[in-house]
């Protein structure tokens, strides 16, 4: 496994060792000890989840402003844009993003540590996306900043309007968004 430390610090590109030949491939989607090494801290996953979603649907940019949750991310079959914003104040850059393409294809994963929103934009006809957390969902705690946001000014790689939740359509500003100390 290569990780690649992104532009924002503590956000990791995940290239996975890929074996393949004419019979399919065969890869390690996860090891707990290279993952630790490679993002330089001891993570514990609690809870993993899947979602399947449609071509131009965005989910996010969501998070939790208590119990965060720190999220590996792949996708096992299509191909999405995703997206990590830093919400942590005392970061030298907080409100910066970083985003990348992750498909089936390319096997890679993105990991987002706690203090950042999270969002993904569908770009094949549909994808599966699979994410493992460090803490349990709290939907009372769960917050949405807009996807569109004009201080964050996101370049989602879409020319029409996303398909959206009515709660992510309801998402706040980020100059209004809770953030980490």
């Amino acid at each position: 496994m290569e990780a690649i430390q992104l532009v924002v610090p503590d956000v990791y590109l995940i290239q996975p060792r890929v074996f393949g030949d004419e019979r399919g491939f065969f890869f390690e989607s996860y090891n707990q000890q290279q993952f630790n090494a490679a993002i330089n801290r001891s993570v514990a996953f609690v809870q993993a989840n899947h979602s399947r979603s449609v071509r131009h649907v965005l989910r996010g940019l969501h998070y939790q402003i208590k119990q965060p949750q720190g999220k590996l991310v792949r996708v096992v079959n299509g191909e999405v844009y995703d997206v990590a914003v830093d919400l942590r104040k005392g970061s030298a850059t907080f409100g910066q993003w970083v985003g990348e393409v992750l498909s089936a294809e390319n096997k890679k994963q993105l990991w987002i540590p706690e203090g950042f929103a999270h969002g993904f934009l569908v770009l094949s006809e549909s994808a599966d996306f699979l994410y493992q957390t460090t803490d349990y969902w709290a939907p009372e705690f769960e917050r949405c900043i807009l996807w569109n946001d004009p201080v964050l000014n996101i370049q989602w790689p879409i020319k029409q309007s996303p398909v959206l939740s009515g709660k992510d359509a309801q998402g706040v500003s980020f100059k209004l968004a809770e953030t980490y100390p």
